[in-house]
């Protein structure tokens, strides 16, 4: 990691889950950076929806520049990863303070979505998709 991606002192520390994403979130004092995965959250998602996701819950709790927030995200798609983070974040903001849970319970970011992509049965292409039929 570089000096420009580190954070260091104390932290608050949750992991988020999305489908087949596990992000591990570390909560800091300080001014409102995030980094994923060493780069810059805008930089890493390329476009601002999936930034807008996972801030979501720092706005709602009014705490955008009191944290900085070091990710690290494995597995999955980016909108799937963005959403992890957002659980785990979500996560360290109760750790950090039991009063943003009355605020961000409501609002479903403490929920896991526990939907996840359905087994591969046999004698079948995909979970449901069976082979072409052919009458001849």
């Amino acid at each position: 990691m570089s000096e420009a991606t580190k954070f260091t002192g104390t932290y608050f520390y949750a992991n988020g889950k999305r489908k087949r994403s596990v992000a591990r979130v570390r909560l800091y004092k300080g001014t409102g950076r995030i980094i994923v995965n060493e780069m810059d959250a805008k930089a890493y998602f390329g476009e601002q929806e999936p930034v807008n996701v996972l801030v979501s819950p720092l706005i709602l709790t009014k705490q955008e520049k009191q944290f900085d927030i070091s990710v690290k995200v494995i597995g999955g798609g980016k909108s799937s990863q963005a959403q992890s983070i957002r659980h785990g974040i979500s996560k360290a903001l109760v750790v950090a303070d039991a009063e943003n849970r009355a605020i961000l319970k409501p609002e479903g970011y403490l929920t896991r979505d526990s939907r996840i992509r359905e087994r591969k049965k046999f004698g079948l292409r995909r979970a449901r998709r069976a082979p072409q039929f052919s009458k001849r």
